[in-house]
């Protein structure tokens, strides 16, 4: 089995982000990599913020690590030629195949032999990403939660070609992050997606058919349930653009009604609502990002 010690990670928003975090922390190098400067920046400010907040809140830093040295480990760049040397990668890019399959026939060409890629992919069949490649054996899906930092387990996809070493590698970078793999058949949408896009899609439903207004609804699953967010904060969390768009995977992948996405989250991604990321979703987060 390969040792990990450099991680690449494909994309800089919010759950490339957390990720490369992680990574940092558990003392692994990491490159991550974006389409823009601008992005990158973005990324590193989230993290230091995070860092700095995570120390005081509930000191998750490796104890004699300040937050400069876990930065230090944290190569930012907009090239992909920086995944030569990973050991490993974890690609986080958006729910549209034509950009994913262009993602992975370029890491094919550039990363070695033995490097493990990790589809951190809502509803994309993992079986379909690893034929994108030269190596679909070394090709496996590692859903992570958001926020990646905080969630102590994450969904593990075995393509058709996903070998058991390719697993065993994937369990043991897990551990070093010190999160547990739970292991799933490939199938659209997973164990995960399946159950939650519906959820949202049904509560989007509700305020557009005027039965609850946004804050009800979630505040019925915090105090019914016990959920720590209701599935409209969830959502928000998420992004709308990427409820959407796993909606509407799952709904062509499976041409079954009952993933037909609300008209009023078609609306809302149109009008730029996308919840946290652009202030304002079903819920408002102006205060939160001034």
């Amino acid at each position: 089995m390969t040792s990990i010690h450099a991680v690449g990670v494909v994309g800089a928003g919010v759950m490339g982000t957390g990720l490369a975090q992680s990574l940092a922390q558990s003392g692994h190098d990491v490159v991550l990599v974006d389409r823009t400067d601008e992005i990158l920046a973005g990324a590193q400010r989230q993290i230091s913020q995070n860092l700095r907040f995570g120390r005081l809140l509930d000191g998750t830093q490796k104890s004699g690590e300040d937050r400069r040295t876990v930065l230090a480990r944290i190569a930012c760049t907009t090239e992909y030629e920086g995944f030569e040397a990973v050991d490993f990668v974890i690609e986080n890019v958006t729910e549209d195949w034509d950009i994913k399959r262009g993602v992975y026939e370029r890491l094919d060409v550039i990363c070695p032999p033995h490097v493990v890629f990790a589809a951190n992919t809502s509803v994309i069949p993992i079986t379909r990403i690893g034929a994108a490649t030269t190596r679909p054996d070394k090709v496996l899906g590692m859903h992570f939660m958001n926020p990646v930092p905080l969630k102590p387990a994450v969904e593990m996809i075995r393509g058709h070609h996903t070998s058991p070493e390719t697993i065993e590698t994937a369990r043991t970078l897990l551990a070093q992050l010190g999160k547990e793999g739970l292991m799933v058949e490939d199938s659209p949408g997973f164990v995960t997606n399946r159950v939650l896009m519906l959820t949202v899609n049904e509560a989007v439903y509700l305020v557009h058919e005027g039965v609850a207004t946004a804050e009800k609804v979630d505040h019925i699953f915090r105090s019914c349930f016990g959920h720590s967010m209701g599935p409209l904060e969830t959502a928000d969390l998420i992004g709308l653009d990427t409820i959407l768009q796993s909606i509407e995977g799952l709904y062509t992948a499976f041409s079954d009604s009952k993933y037909r996405p609300c008209p009023l989250l078609i609306r809302m991604v149109d009008a730029g609502l996308l919840g946290r990321k652009s202030g304002e979703g079903f819920h408002s987060y102006a205060t939160t990002l001034a």
